[in-house]
């Protein structure tokens, strides 16, 4: 069984065939999924989602992009949402400096925020982080000194020097179909040095299909791709990253256990 650890059920582009999009992934092995939550405010059809279907788990949180538009997340008002018995983590939030939709000093206000919810809730963090790479080690680590959280840095496509600083803060890193992309060899040798015991597969989708999907609508039974790529970079099988990649996400997602 694979697990896409990260997607975007509630956009329009998998809503409309919500349906066929969890028939492709279950003909794909993939046996559950995160669907993530960008926005407070449309937190009810994400959540709506995860209660509908006993394979689909949630996320509650607000996106760097959209931290100055949307109300200030308090951590109590994620962690009433956090009760919540589909919800197994919280995010994703972090800093996203590439488009700077939000204020800088906003999206790290926000992101605090945030992590003192996971820290309080022990729902493991969901990072995003985009051009961004010495803030957010900084943040993380002096978060971490104030007291331990657990988390993921999602789509990772940082440095080898923001990889090692979440790996040594006990983080874990998830691939997505960036991965397999022809420009991101730098990416892949991240990858093939990272501990196996600490990486997760997501598809961000409908963003960023693997190859050879590219140019489509990405979703979640694409995360094979993406698994067979860490496959071959590991010098493994499929399986191997099958069973590895469970146990991993099982390890951080301890809520999302059946």
């Amino acid at each position: 069984m694979l697990i896409d650890s990260h997607c975007h059920l509630d956009f329009p582009s998998l809503a409309e065939d919500l349906d066929g999009v969890l028939r492709r992934a279950a003909d794909a092995g993939v046996g559950r999924m995160v669907t993530i939550c960008t926005k407070l405010s449309a937190f009810a059809p994400v959540r709506a989602i995860a209660e509908a279907h006993p394979q689909i788990y949630c996320s509650v949180g607000i996106h760097p992009h959209d931290a100055a538009r949307e109300a200030a997340a308090s951590v109590e008002d994620l962690l009433a949402e956090a009760l919540h018995p589909k919800v197994v983590g919280i995010g994703e939030s972090g800093l996203d400096f590439y488009y700077e939709h939000s204020p800088r000093e906003v999206q790290a206000r926000q992101f605090r925020t945030h992590i003192r919810a996971a820290r309080e809730s022990g729902l493991p963090l969901i990072v995003h982080s985009r051009d961004a790479d010495a803030e957010m080690a900084s943040i993380l680590a002096e978060e971490m000194a104030a007291g331990p959280f657990t988390g993921v840095m999602h789509c990772f496509s940082s440095g080898p020097a923001l990889a090692e600083a979440a790996l040594d803060l006990g983080l874990y890193l998830s691939l997505s179909g960036i991965l397999t992309f022809k420009n991101a060899e730098e990416l892949r040798e991240i990858a093939r040095q990272a501990p196996l015991d600490r990486l997760l597969v997501e598809t961000d989708a409908p963003y960023l299909a693997p190859v050879p999907m590219r140019g489509r609508t990405n979703e979640p039974a694409y995360v094979a791709h993406t698994a067979a790529k860490l496959a071959e970079l590991k010098g493994v099988g499929i399986a191997e990253i099958e069973r590895r990649t469970t146990d991993n996400f099982e390890r951080l997602f301890a809520k999302a256990v059946p």
